[in-house]
Order: structure tokens, then sequence, then C-alpha cells
């Protein structure tokens, strides 16, 4: 195993301008890894209630995920609703409960402890902080947030950002955490706060990737129907981190060809409620979706 995430396995309860469905199996690691999955080994750490479903366990074994670091405690899994409008970028949270995930304690397992490429999605940072202390010299580590920890954990945000190599934010974070407006200004600005790194996620217009030495861009792959944009940002990082993992080197070639892995695995999250349309395909099939974003967007 080379790649490690952190993060929630949820229940989701989403509705859209079109259609609706309750109880739908979310959660960023559970969408990380279900990307991750097709380039490389993942291990996964999280925490879930024994209301948890043994089809969803199997589900990510199935697709060669480690469950060994999920701990099963007593209690009802981490379950979120929200809206969406027609245009999609409108989102509505109409409830969350953190339920066992309130307690959560990361416990990496020793055999985990060794990876070399690790994730750790959206959460408090003090979790985040005490699940990096675990692991042993990664050769990269990225990081989610959200606009509620710059709010307020902030400090604790910061030091974290000094000890990993790469972050990922949407533009509206992004903003927030430096007080910049314009969004290229923010990125060079959340450079200087630690990371090698920044994401910046810009939904259906794509993502940028930013370094001291270099700006790269790309567009979303353009889907015909989005069904629920649900997990896209995890997918999104699972396919990055997946194709970086599977390559083991962070070149600057690597990291290009990784965000449009990451923009593909994101286009088939979309394209389904929860994680089925994204677990239903084949890497055949992400390499050739691949292949025709690196047409759209090559000269």
């Amino acid at each position: 195993m080379t790649l490690l995430v952190i993060g929630t396995l949820a229940y989701d309860s989403i509705e859209t301008a079109h259609a609706s469905q309750r109880d739908v199996l979310g959660g960023s690691a559970t969408y990380f890894a279900t990307a991750a999955s097709y380039f490389t080994p993942v291990g996964l750490v999280g925490v879930v209630g024994d209301d948890f479903r043994r089809e969803h366990v199997d589900l990510l074994k199935k697709r060669g995920v480690d469950v060994s670091g999920l701990e099963v405690v007593r209690g009802k899994t981490f379950r979120w609703a929200g809206r969406y409008e027609a245009d999609w970028n409108t989102r509505t949270t109409l409830d969350t409960q953190l339920n066992v995930f309130e307690k959560f304690d990361p416990k990496i397992p020793p055999a985990m402890r060794a990876t070399k490429y690790l994730f750790l999605a959206n959460a408090a940072p003090h979790i985040q902080m005490k699940a990096l202390d675990q692991v042993n010299h990664p050769q990269f580590t990225m990081v989610d947030t959200m606009n509620l920890w710059i709010d307020i954990a902030k400090e604790e945000l910061l030091h974290l950002l000094r000890r990993v190599d790469a972050v990922v934010l949407n533009d509206e974070e992004a903003r927030m955490l430096t007080g910049e407006r314009n969004l290229l200004r923010a990125g060079g600005a959340v450079l200087g706060l630690g990371p090698r790194y920044v994401i910046l996620k810009k939904g259906e217009h794509g993502a940028f990737l930013l370094s001291s030495s270099a700006h790269f861009s790309l567009p979303a792959y353009p889907v015909e129907e989005v069904v629920d944009p649900t997990g896209a940002g995890d997918s999104f990082a699972g396919g990055f981190m997946g194709y970086v993992a599977e390559k083991r080197d962070i070149e600057p070639r690597t990291l290009r060809r990784a965000m449009l892995y990451g923009t593909v695995t994101a286009s088939f999250c979309v394209e389904g409620f929860g994680v089925a349309a994204l677990d239903g395909r084949t890497r055949g099939e992400i390499d050739r979706r691949f292949d025709d974003l690196l047409t759209i967007v090559t000269v």
C-alpha cells in the first residue's frame, strides 16, 4: 500500500432540481478511495457506526481498499443532507449529524504508517494533525479543508499547512484564508503559508495547480448530464493522488497529468448519486476520457 486516506464515511440524503435520494453512500474517504483505487492500492482510516451496511464495506474491499483502519463503534454513522439548485453552483446544507465522527480519534494501524502518499480529507485540523503525526516520513502529503475550519480553527490550520506538501481549496476558501480577492494572488499567498503546491478548485470552471515555479490550469471535463455533484472534489483528489502514487514521483509532468486524471474521475462521479457512477467504471474508460480531455486542452 502506497496511498492512505483519513476521512469520513457517510450516508447522504440529496435533493436536486430533478431527483432525490436518501441514505446513499458518501463521505470524503469513500469518494477518495474509490477514485484512487483505479490507480494504486489504497488504505482507509475512518469511523462508522454499527448501522453501516456490510455491503458498503464489501464495496470498498472489492475495489482493493484496505479497510483495516476502519473503526466500527456503537452509534450512528455520519449523516449529511443537502439540496442543489438547478445551476448546481448553489448548495444548501439541510442537516448535518456528526454522530460517531464527533469523537473520531484516528488510529492508523502500524502496517499503514509507512505509507509514502497521504491525503488528509476535510476534518478539524487537530484531527488531521493527529493522523499526520502517526505516519512515518511520507513523501507527499495533501490536505483538504473548508471555510468552517478557516473561521474557527485558523491557527491550527496554519500550523498544519507548514507541515504538508499540498493543499486543495476552492476559490472561496482561498480568498477567506488569505484576504486576497484576486484568485491567483490568493493562491500565491497560500503558497507563502508553507505548502509547495496549491490546487484551486473552480467547480464547472476547472482547476489550477500553483507552485513557486509553475502555474497550470485546465477546464472541467464537459459532462452531458450532471446528476449529483456531491463528492466531486474528493473524487478529484483521489484521481490526482492515485496517479501520483502510481507513478511514485512528483515531477511537474506527473502533477500536470494527475490534474487531468483528477478531473476525469470527478467527471464520472457527478454522473450518478453517491459513489455508484464512479465505482462502475474501468481503468480503460478512465484512460479514454483522459485522452479526450488531453485533446481538448492541447493545441
